[in-house]
């Protein structure tokens, strides 16, 4: 309103201004004409500065109607409302997650030892008196304050020393176990006597490969889950099982190998490795084979008890070995599918020490098996315990396989 005001005013004072026109322009004429270009010059620049002023302006979107206090306050709860049935569904939704159950580890010794070494009374520098050498360099050594058998150089390989080692030493069912300080190139258990048997494998695959964080045999090959958090060079448990054909593998409490049906009969062992360096040393202890048995369930209506070699012990104490918690888990079991079943549980030793001190410790021992399966939820009304020493040998205490035998713990049925 204000531009059309002065336009007009502009307009007013020219037409008064206007004179008749002559031949001949007067200087006032003259300075009348170039007023009037002038006013137009200013009407043109108006028009242009209100034009420019609107086309700089931005498009104004429609209003919105800003809702009432009352009506906010709604909306802001069903939102609320909204996002909290959001989150519940979701929370719905992580708690329908399939859960993964998976008995990784099942294995259970043989319960009658045929072959141990743990090397006892071995000296240090000397070759392994249990074992016989077939290649490389092979010695006893102390390692972290254990004797242990040192694997050198030259592609070392032994195997166990047996009077009739060309004969099928192995029985139908077995287990073999030992601890391997390993790394990440791999260390083999052959499942022959490399020294004096032949495979009969038509495949030729016969060794099982263990390194510090996966298993192979044959075309079967697994990784340690947790495998990654561990350090490179280490100890591991490593237990074999074979039944009738069937072979497991386990390491430390996992289960790596299960294969329904190999190509061979298992003859023998041979313990070999083609990366050992005297800056690459491999260590091995504890070595154990043993015959399998029964089912529990079926010994206790044979025998009515459980003689469990397995279950492992620190030396000299009464803390449960990480391995021996296969056992255990299959008393569990039996337990509870049996609720009717009560055990006395009964340590046993060697004759090793005096009589004193392995009473003692038997006791403290089986208390120990006991409480174990208390914690796990069997009730304490349905077990006792006792030790009783070496006073109850089942084998001979003079040689290594004996004592193996004699150290046990017995499930009695009560």
């Amino acid at each position: 309103m204000k531009t059309q005001a002065i336009i007009a005013g502009i307009v007013m004072a020219s037409l008064l201004a206007i004179q008749p026109v002559s031949a001949q322009e007067s200087p006032t004429q003259k300075i009348k004409k170039e007023s009037n270009r002038v006013i137009n010059r200013n009407i043109e620049k108006l028009f242009n500065r209100d034009k420019n002023q609107k086309e700089s302006e931005p498009a104004q979107q429609p209003s919105q109607q800003q809702p009432a206090p009352e009506q906010t306050g709604q909306q802001t709860g069903q939102q609320a409302g909204a996002a909290g049935q959001g989150q519940q569904a979701a929370e719905d939704v992580k708690e329908a997650k399939p859960e993964l159950k998976w008995a990784k580890y099942d294995f259970v010794p043989g319960d009658r030892v045929i072959f141990e070494d743990n090397q006892e009374g071995e000296e240090n520098g000397e070759f392994p008196s249990r074992w016989d050498l077939m290649a490389g360099n092979v010695e006893v050594a102390e390692f972290g304050g254990e004797n242990v058998i040192m694997f050198r150089d030259g592609a070392p390989t032994i195997v166990p020393y047996f009077k009739e080692a060309r004969e099928d030493y192995l029985p139908d069912v077995f287990t073999v176990e030992f601890d391997l300080y390993c790394d990440e190139l791999d260390f083999v258990v052959h499942l022959y006597d490399r020294k004096n048997q032949k495979s009969g494998s038509p495949s030729g695959y016969t060794g099982l490969s263990i390194d510090n964080e996966k298993m192979s045999f044959a075309s079967s090959t697994s990784n340690l889950p947790e495998a990654r958090n561990l350090p490179k060079r280490r100890w591991i448990h490593v237990s074999i099982a074979y039944t009738n054909g069937k072979l497991k593998a386990y390491m430390d409490e996992t289960r790596l190998i299960n294969i329904p049906r190999i190509d061979f009969d298992p003859k023998g062992i041979s313990l070999y490795t083609y990366h050992a360096r005297n800056e690459r040393l491999y260590y091995v202890k504890n070595v154990r084979i043993a015959e399998g048995g029964v089912k529990y369930y079926d010994r206790v209506m044979q025998d009515g008890k459980i003689i469990a070699n397995g279950i492992r012990f620190d030396t000299g104490k009464s803390t449960l070995k990480p391995e021996s918690m296969g056992v255990i888990n299959e008393i569990y079991q039996l337990m509870n599918d049996n609720p009717d079943l009560k055990f006395s549980v009964e340590g046993h030793t060697d004759n090793v020490g005096d009589d004193a001190s392995n009473l003692k410790l038997s006791a403290e021992r089986a208390e120990r098996v006991m409480n174990t399966l208390i914690d796990m939820g069997i009730s304490a009304d349905r077990l006792s315990s006792k030790g009783l020493g070496e006073t109850m040998p089942m084998d001979d205490n003079n040689v290594p396989e004996g004592r193996a035998n004699n150290r046990r713990v017995e499930f009695v049925k009560i």
